[in-house]
Formats: C-alpha cells, sequence, structure tokens
C-alpha cells in the first residue's frame, strides 16, 4: 500500500494502491522521475475523475483539499 500525506503538516491523508498510485503518475506531471509529491487544484481534480480516477482516490484528494482551492500532497510506501 501507499500512504499519502498532506505536505504542509504532514498529515495522514489515505492509503492507495499501486494501481492507483501509477493513475497519478501517469496523470500528473512529474518534475523528475523520482517525483513524490503532488499538487492538485481544483481543476486538476476535475480532470483526474473525467479520465477515469478511482473513486476512493479522488475521494482522498477531495476531502484533503476542503474548502482550499490547491492541496499539496508526497506518498510514501506503507
Amino acid at each position: 500500500m501507499i500512504t499519502l500525506k498532506d505536505k504542509s503538516n504532514n498529515r495522514w491523508l489515505g492509503q492507495i494502491s499501486y494501481a492507483q498510485l501509477k493513475f497519478l503518475n501517469d496523470e500528473l506531471a512529474a518534475e523528475h522521475k523520482d517525483d513524490q509529491d503532488y499538487r492538485v487544484n481544483r481543476e486538476a481534480l476535475e480532470m483526474l475523475k473525467a479520465r477515469g480516477a478511482d473513486i476512493d482516490l479522488a475521494a482522498i484528494i477531495e476531502k484533503a483539499m476542503g474548502d482550499k482551492e490547491v492541496v499539496e500532497f508526497y506518498w510514501i510506501k506503507s
């Protein structure tokens, strides 16, 4: 499993599968090949949903975003 954590405060956001992580990697631009963090705004979240994001993955990101326009998070192997 993969654990997602909020980049600003290291708060646990949830766990995702390797398939869900691959989806994120495929859909979001990486700054370098070993990139382990993401910055998602509302527009990007809607794009992820439209491209078939797993409902649980989308829910984790949406909950992490709360009333903010952007969420930054990173992943670690758990």
